[in-house]
């Protein structure tokens, strides 16, 4: 007896259907499972078989032929294992095969036949919903994330046992309901930051535009907290944007127990990290951290101390905002529209230039350690901060200053005159302006051209550093409400260059 059973394979962000054809003949007995198969999918005929012998079910000494179509695709992790299992129960008549018709399945299987969760739901749900499936049998842990989907019935199981219940119609399986946004944690307030009113100006205009910042300071000069709280002054996600984030956390399998992202990722990733960690790959490709903060922030604290090749590894991600991750037969691309906000000292002993200490330092080391950071990948950081050390006068007290409330809010009108002035199809932040919309959007008057074109030969700005200069001028003079870039708005840009290197 042949019967099929839907399931499919996850590809990156995105997931293609795959048919699970199950034949059981005459011959000499065996289970053998073809369709290029990967060795966890390999392993599901071990995990199977004594799922379905502790299921209490005796299956016949026959030649069962598993074949996962289409052939030429490979296939990867543990999620055929329910799927395989429902054939070969349907295809020895354990369980009626027309009560899995319109249906796909996915999850792993333990020797009790316990299913367990998987990697990857919600794309398998989104591309069930297309291919026009009635309902998705799903993990107990991934069917809220599998329930963001509309207009498709996620059915939730925790053991085998339950899935032939449903199937021999002796139990119903209730379709699991789509959650109730969770208000998002309370985030760090930047009232809490005391002093450092230029650092907290660069962070809004970073936010308002979502621009790529680096800060500079002595230790305990409070980059790091400023950083942290750079999350409470983002805009709120849209839906689109968070199913999008969502996706790549389903894939790396951080969103069991857990429906739809309300916060913007914000990853801060050890300095210890390896470039596949965080551009992502593997022999199986899996998102990085760029990846992982897409719509957020990728923090780097101690920048120079990431190693240099990993460093670089972003330069191609930043630019154009998705990752290609290259394995032999294969390569799967992954978004990375991120903001990045590094934070370094200025020196090995961190006191260069502080007026209250000495540094250490001499001048070969200091010049080894900025060498760490090369100018390419500063060019692709759109602000360069100073943050010198609070004065004694402001530690100890309340940070006085205004609350993310307030600067969210200034941020989010600048973020939708963004959106007004290019359209739905067009970037959704000054940062991501390109080209012709460049041109258009970012030319600043002619006391802004003047002084921008002085600023390029003094400081000897590279070409991509002058498009950054225009974007944030933009950003300034959206923050302003001004229509155009003025050259009071382009002067604030170039202050946050400060560490381009003159030629």
């Amino acid at each position: 007896m042949l019967v099929r059973v839907r399931s499919g394979a996850v590809l990156g962000v995105s997931a293609v259907p795959v048919d699970v054809e199950v034949e059981a003949s005459l011959g000499f007995p065996g289970f053998h499972l073809v369709g290029l198969a990967g060795g966890a999918v390999q392993e599901a005929k071990v995990r199977v078989a004594a799922a379905v012998r502790n299921l209490g079910v005796k299956l016949p000494s026959k030649r069962f032929t598993v074949n996962l179509a289409p052939g030429d695709l490979r296939k990867e992790g543990t999620g055929f294992d329910l799927p395989i299992a429902a054939g070969l129960l349907a295809a020895t008549e354990e369980l009626p095969p027309e009560a899995l018709e319109g249906i796909q399945l996915v999850g792993e299987l333990g020797l009790s036949g316990e299913v367990k969760p998987v990697r990857g739901v919600l794309p398998l749900a989104i591309e069930a919903r297309r291919a026009g499936a009635r309902g998705l049998v799903v993990p107990e842990p991934n069917a809220l994330e599998a329930a963001v989907v509309e207009r498709l019935d996620v059915l939730p199981v925790r053991h085998l046992g339950e899935l032939v219940a449903w199937a021999r119609g002796h139990a119903p399986l209730p379709p699991r309901a789509p959650a109730a946004p969770e208000p998002p944690a309370s985030p760090l307030d930047l009232a809490d930051v005391a002093g450092q009113e230029a650092a907290k100006r660069a962070l809004e205009v970073a936010a308002a535009g979502g621009h790529n910042l680096l800060f500079f300071g002595p230790p305990g000069s409070g980059k790091t907290m400023l950083a942290r709280r750079l999350a409470g002054i983002l805009p709120t996600l849209t839906f689109e944007e968070a199913l999008e984030a969502t996706v790549v956390h389903s894939v790396a399998g951080l969103t069991r127990h857990r429906g739809l992202l309300v916060e913007r990722p914000f990853r801060a990733p050890h300095h210890s990290i390896s470039d596949a960690g965080l551009v992502g790959g593997t022999s199986s490709p899996r998102p990085g951290e760029i990846s992982l903060a897409h719509h957020g922030v990728l923090f780097l604290d101690e920048l120079p101390e990431f190693r240099r090749h990993v460093l670089e590894a972003l330069r191609q991600p930043l630019e154009d905002g998705e990752v290609t991750i290259a394995r032999a037969g294969r390569s799967v691309t992954y978004p990375s529209q991120l903001m990045l906000v590094a934070a370094m000292n200025p020196c090995p002993c961190g006191h260069h230039g502080d007026r209250t200490r000495a540094c250490r330092c001499t001048a070969h080391e200091l010049l080894k350690y900025r060498r760490r950071i090369s100018g390419p990948l500063l060019d692709r950081i759109d602000l360069h901060v100073d943050v010198p050390p609070v004065a004694p006068g402001q530690l100890g007290g309340a940070g006085g200053g205004e609350p993310s409330a307030e600067v969210r809010d200034r941020v989010a009108r600048a973020r939708r005159l963004q959106l007004e002035r290019v359209g739905t199809r067009g970037a959704r932040c000054n940062a991501r302006l390109r080209g012709a919309a460049l041109r258009r959007f970012c030319a600043p008057d002619d006391a802004g051209r003047r002084l921008l074109a002085d600023a390029v030969a003094r400081l000897g700005l590279s070409a991509r550093a002058h498009d950054k200069v225009l974007r944030v001028a933009r950003t300034i003079a959206d923050l302003a409400g001004a229509e155009r870039v003025s050259a009071e708005h382009v002067a604030e840009a170039i202050q946050y260059r400060v560490l381009d290197r003159p030629t």
